[in-house]
């Protein structure tokens, strides 16, 4: 039930048809984690709260430092030397008070991730590095949890949803991450943003896409991205999509697995 200043907070989502009164109360009844509050999960965490979704959970480990701050938006100067997790808190709290925030001042690993994404409905992974993106997106499929996922690079990025713990209504299982990529690329392959450099406009611009699909998941409007992976080149302002299927051949879902739990990432 929306009190009266909701009402009045999310009135342009209530006029909305796609929305409406029903697909706001499906925000409020939402929980969503969110993996990290960098580039990517700032504004991720901005809009969930702005659009009311009623519990967020944070996990990061990391703290503020004065180099975020070109693409972190959630953060200001006065944040630098503290908790990534608990300045996030504040700013969504700060934001919309009808938000309840879950903060997890911790690196997501194989030993807490099945028991943390238990308590949500949906994961938003922003995370940075190859093996926290993997071991989110096999512990999503073991937990069976709907993910959106979104990588970014020097000037480009790319977002997909994976809901492959589903079937498709002809019967194929719905595609894993794994799918997409089998496996990570060998360590030292591509370079972190601390060496490649990263466009500072250019996470706000996929972190809000990722918040726009994880809001289109708990409404239910729209073409999402399941089997679909959007693809971004800021360089030549091209947006493109590439359609992905199930492999049978995949080590996580295939028809013969060899991911059978989270111990690989241990």
């Amino acid at each position: 039930m929306l009190e009266p200043s909701e009402l009045e907070r999310y009135a342009r989502h209530i006029v909305l048809r796609d929305v409406g009164g029903p697909g706001q109360a499906r925000l409020k009844a939402a929980r969503v984690l969110v993996i990290g509050a960098g580039g990517l999960g700032a504004p991720v965490l901005l809009y969930l709260a702005a659009a009311g979704v009623g519990a967020i959970g944070l996990i990061d480990d990391d703290t503020v430092s004065l180099s975020n701050l070109q693409r972190q938006v959630i953060f200001a100067t006065s944040d630098i030397g503290q908790p990534k997790a608990t300045c996030a808190g504040a700013a969504i709290a700060r934001l919309n008070p009808h938000v309840r925030v879950e903060t997890h001042d911790a690196r997501l690993t194989a030993a807490n991730a099945l028991d943390l994404m238990s308590r949500y409905d949906i994961v938003a992974d922003g995370s940075d590095n190859f093996a926290t993106r993997y071991l989110v997106s096999d512990a999503c499929y073991f937990a069976k949890k709907r993910l959106v996922t979104a990588a970014i690079g020097t000037f480009d990025g790319s977002l997909t949803s994976i809901r492959a713990h589903e079937t498709r209504p002809d019967g194929v299982p719905n595609p894993t991450y794994r799918c997409l990529f089998p496996e990570p690329p060998p360590a030292g392959a591509i370079p972190a943003c601390a060496e490649a450099g990263v466009l500072g406009a250019l996470p706000g611009v996929l972190g809000s896409l990722m918040a726009l699909e994880v809001i289109r998941e708990i409404v239910g409007f729209g073409e999402g991205l399941v089997g679909r992976l959007l693809m971004i080149d800021t360089r030549s302002m091209r947006f493109e999509t590439l359609n992905y299927a199930w492999d049978p051949g995949n080590p996580l879902s295939g028809e013969n697995p060899t991911i059978r739990d989270l111990s690989i990432h241990e």
